[in-house]
């Protein structure tokens, strides 16, 4: 999935490619326009600071937290226990199975 074809949406978990955050995950608090986003993790980034990211600069995924985007949906908050939970669910489920592919995908890597 690239940036060009997909519409990031409230709830949605996005990797980020660019700056100090770079590598980890975070999910969509609030469509911008449509260059800009609001992230958290609610962790080191909580609901209450968001940060501003260009969405150039963030690679969305293919998974969005039914938990989060009700919450934010219906009363417009969301708590940062809620943000962490959706995030190491994420992680659990998704990016261990695709680290588990990877490892068994027959090709051998010499470095």
């Amino acid at each position: 999935m690239s940036e060009t074809d997909s519409i990031p949406r409230i709830g949605q978990v996005v990797r980020i490619k660019q700056g100090r955050e770079a590598g980890q995950y975070a999910i969509i608090l609030k469509l911008l326009d449509d260059r800009f986003v609001l992230l958290a993790d609610g962790e080191k980034r909580k609901y209450d600071r968001p940060k501003k990211k260009n969405l150039h600069h963030i690679e969305v995924m293919d998974y969005i937290s039914p938990e989060v985007q009700n919450s934010l949906l219906e009363t417009g908050r969301v708590t940062n226990g809620k943000l962490r939970f959706a995030i190491d669910k994420f992680v659990k489920e998704i990016v261990t199975d695709l680290m588990k592919g990877d490892q068994h995908d027959g090709e051998r890597r010499c470095n």
